[in-house]
């Protein structure tokens, strides 16, 4: 009988002590859910209102969630579509506050910039799609919620990894002194800007063994589906639902700085093979990190529309489409004539003020940036270059759009980054403002991790 009340009590404790160790343990959910989509809808990408007839994979918003063992927690949440403005993401990340206890500056939301889905922005000719965009904040709250609901324990894996070959800076010198965006390519003289390859990629494996969930981040635009002419998520996103099949689990893809850099020659079949390539060696690699803790931060910031010379940007564009385009003069002029709408819609904003967000949050060791914009790559490598985590990295299109953020050479360079409408509408400078303030939010997250 003694013997028998033994046992009971030490298994007792045993029990508590487990439970207790549970308790404390690094917890992640990961879960996704479909955004419907019809042949009526304009794709968002293009100059001018375009359309897509059926669909290849999945447009999705897919979350992960992670709680630390003191109970904080972080929800990443993207989006297959080309960006979204803080109106719905806003909505978005409150009411995902409010359903799973993340709070809101822990909550990021990031476009992965697919060209092949519904537009979700007003831009190039054409408005958003209203009822799909309010769907975007309605999925993302949905997969948010549900990846919470599958939180158990689980363990993180990181690699850096590269990919150097899909994509490239697309900012390309023309003999005549240009800087390249579209048409013949047979005058190139010379990169502008530099390509960044790093690959991260993080797993999360439950005690079995088996993933729970994969998220990487790549720097290159996501334009390239397998099937021309229907709506996709694109080469990334392909990519990761297959990965997904192959692998397991969820997969993520977070889009990087790559306002600057494109794919200039492969086909999406060749893309996703050497996608999935350099994320399954990244994983073969990957190593156990320790998670103590996550924390995110946000930060509003002021943009300003810039004061902007209309004969000045009109006559960039007209040089451009006479030049690249002097074979196809209907479609030259075409484009100009967008240009020129667009201008006209922001010359009574001149000067005007607009609030967005800057993120950064922390996952153990490892550290991510959110920023609003089409991000130049050079701003986003000096962000990794300048921050106190050794690894960092940068989500572009997070939590809001302000157009694309060139740095300021890019903006002497010119181009059509540069040229002025609802793609391109910030003053230079802006984007060296969001580094500077995106390395404070590191440096305080830094500050507060060694406490």
């Amino acid at each position: 009988m003694r013997r028998n009340l033994i046992t009971r009590g030490a298994f007792l404790a045993l029990a508590l002590a487990t439970a207790a160790a549970t308790a404390g343990e690094l917890k992640v959910g990961a879960a996704a859910a479909n955004l419907a989509a019809d042949d009526a809808m304009v794709i968002g990408g293009g100059i001018g209102p375009g359309k897509a007839t059926g669909q290849e994979g999945e447009l999705r918003a897919t979350a992960i969630v992670i709680e630390d063992p003191h109970g904080g927690k972080v929800a990443l949440v993207e989006c297959d579509v080309l960006m979204v403005e803080r109106d719905v993401l806003d909505d978005a990340a409150r009411r995902i506050e409010k359903a799973t206890g993340v709070p809101f500056d822990n909550v990021l939301i990031n476009a992965t910039h697919t060209h092949h889905a519904p537009t979700t922005i007003s831009i190039h000719g054409y408005r958003r799609e209203e009822g799909f965009t309010k769907q975007v904040g309605d999925k993302a709250v949905e997969a948010a919620v549900a990846a919470n609901a599958r939180l158990a324990p689980a363990t993180m894996e990181f690699r850096l990894g590269e990919e150097s070959s899909v994509g490239r800076n697309s900012r390309l010198l023309l003999s005549n002194g240009m800087i390249y965006w579209t048409g013949a390519t047979d005058d190139f003289v010379r990169p502008t800007g530099p390509f960044d390859p790093e690959l991260p990629v993080w797993a999360f494996r439950r005690p079995d063994g088996k993933l729970e969930a994969v998220m990487f981040n790549h720097s290159t635009h996501t334009i390239g589906a397998r099937t021309p002419g229907v709506r996709s998520a694109g080469f990334y996103g392909l990519t990761a639902q297959e990965l997904e099949k192959e692998l397991g689990g969820t997969v993520l893809f977070f889009e990087g700085a790559s306002g600057s850099t494109h794919n200039l020659d492969l086909k999406a079949d060749e893309m996703i093979v050497r996608m999935k390539a350099a994320v399954v060696a990244a994983l073969a690699k990957a190593e156990p990190q320790e998670v103590d803790r996550v924390k995110g931060i946000r930060k509003e910031v002021t943009v300003k529309v810039r004061d902007f010379d209309d004969a000045k940007d009109d006559a960039a564009v007209v040089a451009y489409e006479a030049y690249k385009l002097k074979d196809h003069p209907q479609i030259a002029q075409f484009v100009v004539d967008v240009f020129r709408d667009m201008r006209k819609e922001l010359s009574p904003r001149k000067n005007e003020e607009r609030k967005t967000w800057v993120q950064a949050i922390r996952i153990g060791d490892t550290a991510v940036v959110g920023v609003p914009a089409e991000f130049f790559t050079a701003l986003g490598q000096d962000i990794k270059r300048r921050s106190p985590f050794r690894h960092t990295y940068v989500f572009e299109l997070a939590n809001d759009y302000v157009g694309y953020l060139p740095d300021r050479k890019g903006f002497e360079q010119g181009g059509y980054q540069t040229w002025t409408g609802l793609h391109s509408f910030t003053a230079p400078g802006t984007g060296e403002m969001i580094v500077d303030e995106a390395v404070g939010l590191l440096k305080t997250l830094h500050e507060d991790a060694s406490k």
